[in-house]
């Protein structure tokens, strides 16, 4: 196993799957609350963190199996936000006995197409490459960002983001493997109960994932006020308290 991780905490496993753009540092919060009932895990995914950059495309799916494997856990309790959630998704769509819930928290979704506006936005961040301060300032004042930035917590965003956008630079390759087909259309095989969280201050694009999401059987949506796409690091209480009643109804 050659990913970083940690594991804090005893009772049922938890695996929580970071955000693109940051590193287990987007659990800072959450983590420690969790460990006071479960086996909490965090990592840093292939390319961030601590882990090693990838040298050939990515396949994160496979890297989940392989740190299971490593930690001896048969069924876990999957908790991905944003691209960590895309991850858990296709995770338990190919390898559902491993996966015991699933939250997901404002996740990405395999095949999902974005809008010309996201398309637009991305673009003029491509663009201002390699200034990573014009990166950062083009991506963290996006709306998505507008109440992190306004927070406490906004020296810890920018750093962690910077973090990121320096590490890509030892990254051998861009590309990465995904299970097929996509995740989108196979939504209604997840089969396990999921919880679904989102932040009221969104992009459009990511409200229209959580719509793609009804097609899951056993799905409970919840809505967090006052938040946006980084709830993980302003409202660590409630989703911990979310998360908690959801785990323990199951």
């Amino acid at each position: 196993m050659d990913l970083y991780y940690e594991v804090s905490g005893n009772g049922r496993p938890v695996v929580l799957l970071h955000s693109g753009g940051a590193d287990l540092r987007d659990w800072m919060f959450v983590a420690p609350l969790l460990a006071k009932h479960y086996r909490v895990i965090v990592f840093d995914g292939r390319g961030a963190g601590k882990s090693p950059s990838p040298t050939e495309p990515a396949n994160y799916v496979e890297d989940l199996l392989v740190l299971l494997d490593h930690l001896e856990i048969n069924q876990a309790t999957l908790i991905g936000h944003s691209l960590g959630g895309r991850i858990a998704t296709d995770f338990t769509l190919e390898y559902p006995k491993r996966v015991s819930e699933l939250v997901l928290i404002a996740p990405a979704l395999s095949g999902f197409r974005h809008s010309q506006e996201f398309e637009d936005w991305m673009q003029k961040i491509n663009e201002a490459a390699p200034d990573i301060d014009k990166i950062v300032e083009l991506s963290l004042n996006a709306p998505l960002y507008r109440i992190i930035m306004s927070s406490p917590y906004r020296d810890l965003m920018a750093q962690m983001f910077r973090d990121h956008l320096k590490k890509t630079s030892e990254w051998g390759t861009f590309k990465s493997i995904w299970p097929e087909p996509p995740a989108i259309d196979r939504l209604e095989k997840i089969k396990i109960k999921t919880l679904f969280i989102i932040g009221e201050e969104e992009l459009s694009d990511n409200r229209r994932v959580a719509e793609c999401f009804r097609k899951v059987p056993d799905i409970r949506f919840i809505h967090i006020a006052g938040s946006d796409h980084m709830v993980t690091l302003t409202h660590p209480n409630e989703l911990y308290s979310h998360i908690t009643d959801f785990l323990d109804i199951n």
